[in-house]
């Protein structure tokens, strides 16, 4: 395999891995970002790969719970386990969602943002700047520690 070829997969797994993380799916996306500035030494391409990867993965959880939600009208409460992240949304608003990346708190915050119908640019743009500047911090630690 060519290593053009190669490098192309390792940034598919990177956004694969991102995407799916960003769902229900427990998955990881942190090694394919540490593989790839680790060997490329670049920081910018593989965090917007991974942030693109893991935005869109939150925007598929948004609109499932949002259309869930509209499904399910008769249900007015949000399910227990998301009762914290609905507490945190209530007082912090839309910049919780700074959280999103955080393991199961962020899954829940991004469910209670489509089931609440928030506006949809506004979790954009939460979103992206929360899970964006995670990747940059892991970039920026990953070229450090080389």
């Amino acid at each position: 395999m060519s290593d053009a070829a190669s490098l192309l997969y390792s940034y598919a797994a990177l956004f694969a891995l991102s995407f799916l993380a960003a769902t229900i799916i427990p998955m990881s996306s942190e090694p394919p970002l540490i593989y790839l500035i680790a060997t490329e030494q670049h920081v910018v391409l593989p965090v917007l790969v991974g942030t693109v990867g893991n935005v869109l993965g939150a925007c598929t959880t948004y609109w499932i719970s949002r259309r869930a939600a509209q499904a399910l009208v008769e249900q007015r409460k949000p399910a227990r386990g998301h009762t914290r992240a609905a507490r945190m949304l209530r007082r912090y608003g839309q910049p919780a969602l700074l959280l999103s990346w955080v393991p199961i708190l962020g899954d829940a915050l991004v469910a209670i943002a489509g089931v609440t119908k928030m506006h949809f640019g506004a979790f954009c743009f939460w979103v992206s700047l929360g899970k964006g500047l995670r990747y940059l911090v892991i970039a920026l630690a990953t070229l450090n520690l080389l």
